[in-house]
């Protein structure tokens, strides 16, 4: 049987790294991206090394589309140099970052970091890795709870990801016949360093959100990771072109 293999970007910290750690544990090999920190990816690296898998770290903005050519050059090539194979299983689409900014005060530029990184760079970079995809795999794409509810500052980014929520079931409807599954996974707020680490480090944002969640507490990145690797496995095989919501119940 083929050693299943994910591809995730942002996995150097964050959900993305929990997302490596979980799927690691589970059997899968990781190809994860970093933006800069190269010691941050490379310690991913080193502990999925000790849990007895493979894993390689690869630089990227994904927000550059220029790049994507070198980059899918980069994974091929890790792909033959690791593995002796030319077909990753699992595609994690997770690299982000986020403004907060009322409406009547987000700049062009803002609106464009977040569309470039959020949309223009998940349509682009998914596109051009489709064919080092195996047939049969998974593409999961990451939103946010704020595509469903609405918090003040949140307009530009949270429109880029209710756009990925559209694209999703377009790339499920339009990849289906290669059997490849795809959904996206909506975190609500998490106790991570997005953000500046809100939700984490302020007692009072962290207590309000708590009211307001069904379960009574904020998330954990723990609660992500377990979520993204269940969607990404057998068990989420016949789950498909759907919207699934990790937010233990926000703004019911």
């Amino acid at each position: 049987m083929k050693q299943k293999i994910a591809l995730i970007t942002g996995g150097s910290r964050g959900l993305g790294k929990n997302a490596a750690i979980k799927l690691a544990r589970d059997g899968v090999d990781i190809i994860l991206t970093y933006f800069s920190r190269a010691d941050e990816a490379q310690a991913v690296v080193d502990e999925i090394t000790a849990l007895g898998r493979r894993a390689v770290a690869l630089q990227l903005d994904t927000g550059a589309t220029a790049g994507f050519d070198a980059f899918a050059a980069a994974v091929r090539a890790a792909l033959k140099a690791n593995w002796q194979c030319e077909r990753f299983d699992y595609l994690l689409n997770n690299a982000g970052t986020g403004i907060d900014a009322p409406f009547t005060e987000v700049t062009e530029a803002q609106f464009d970091e977040m569309c470039n990184v959020h949309l223009k760079g998940v349509f682009f970079l998914t596109q051009k890795l489709l064919p080092l995809m195996a047939d049969g795999g998974r593409i999961l794409n990451v939103s946010s709870g704020l595509a469903r509810f609405a918090l003040p500052g949140k307009s530009a980014y949270a429109a880029m990801k209710g756009a990925v929520e559209v694209l999703t079931r377009y790339l499920a409807k339009e990849l289906g016949p290669r059997g490849i599954a795809v959904n996206v996974i909506a975190p609500g707020a998490i106790a991570t360093d997005f953000g500046g680490g809100v939700v984490r480090d302020n007692e009072q944002v962290a207590a309000y959100i708590a009211s307001q969640t069904a379960l009574g507490r904020v998330g954990q990145p723990d609660d992500i990771g377990d979520a993204i690797a269940m969607l990404l496995s057998d068990r989420g095989r016949w789950i498909n072109a759907q919207r699934i919501e990790a937010s233990g119940g926000m703004f019911l």
